[in-house]
């Protein structure tokens, strides 16, 4: 291994072109800066630098560890930032938004890891049903909150100061009961094929469903049931017993507590992004944090 301020001090002579010039940029004298370079040559057991009456100039061997000597450098001025980042995580409170599915299957392991590196800090989640969750964030209310938007729909831009960050995207999907024609077959259906099939239409109030409830409505399916409820549980259980078929999200119909059949759609252009609200370079530490974990989290969400 080699040693941190050697390395320095073999990159300072490589910017500077002296060992008397390098020993003043890093508070050393030269004598003291020349035993550091010696120690540095005995650990690499090759020559580093040729001194000549202008200064210094480095060997092919020390241009080669000069250059890897400077990515070492980066790599732990990077770490001694997020260090002192992570300063502020010996206490203090962590509040955090979500919806639902994501609150149930996808939030507790990224807290758990959370809780797991930063016992100290305090957690507190509250549930929004999107968009809530940005207005909580805007407020101040929250740190952070995981929402959701739908495709077909109409895309508003977050607020000032908010940023609305995706984390994953995943199909809307058909949704029936075990056994149901619709189900058979391992093509996509056109989404044609629902009109005048019974469809359980989900929350057509709720404003990130609007624009798919639309969309199915001009491809002539028209709802036999109509399901106010913004979550999904309901929905699920009134497909599972056979009074409709529904379009849900992907991961909603396989986490489903009733045994469902699942068919992809064409055209694939149904999709929901589930995504983080933050507040960018003003996050918390503790917020920037998690949003790291929900990052790799997600990731490896959205790749199972």
């Amino acid at each position: 291994m080699y040693d941190p301020t050697r390395l320095a001090a073999l990159v300072a002579v490589a910017e500077t072109g002296s060992i008397t010039r390098a020993a003043a940029h890093l508070g050393y004298t030269a004598p003291a800066l020349s035993q550091q370079l010696a120690k540095l040559e005995r650990e690499a057991g090759a020559a580093l630098l040729v001194r000549h009456h202008r200064g210094a100039r480095l060997t092919a061997a020390g241009e080669l560890l000069a250059g890897r000597a400077r990515r070492v450098l980066d790599e732990l001025d990077q770490a001694r930032h997020e260090l002192a980042q992570l300063a502020g995580l010996s206490g203090g409170r962590l509040r955090v938004g979500t919806f639902t599915t994501a609150g149930v299957h996808l939030l507790p392991p990224v807290l758990s890891a959370f809780r797991r590196a930063h016992p100290e800090v305090e957690l507190a989640v509250t549930e929004y049903e999107p968009p809530g969750g940005i207005a909580a964030v805007t407020a101040g209310e929250v740190d952070l909150a995981l929402t959701h938007t739908y495709e077909p729909a109409v895309a508003e831009p977050p607020p000032p100061g908010v940023t609305v960050e995706p984390l994953l995207v995943e199909e809307l999907v058909l949704a029936t009961a075990v056994g149901h024609r619709l189900s058979e077959g391992s093509g996509r259906l056109p989404v044609a094929e629902l009109a005048g099939r019974p469809l359980i239409s989900s929350a057509p109030a709720h404003p990130p469903r609007r624009g798919v409830e639309s969309a199915l409505a001009a491809a002539g399916a028209t709802p036999a049931v109509v399901c106010e409820s913004p979550g999904y549980a309901l929905v699920c259980a009134l497909v599972g017993a056979g009074l409709g078929v529904a379009v849900v999200p992907e991961m909603v119909a396989s986490l489903s507590a009733t045994p469902l059949a699942v068919r992809r759609l064409e055209p694939a252009e149904f999709r929901r992004t589930i995504s983080v609200v933050h507040r960018g370079d003003r996050a918390t530490a503790a917020a920037a944090t998690l949003l790291a974990l929900l990052r790799s989290g997600f990731g490896r969400a959205a790749a199972s």
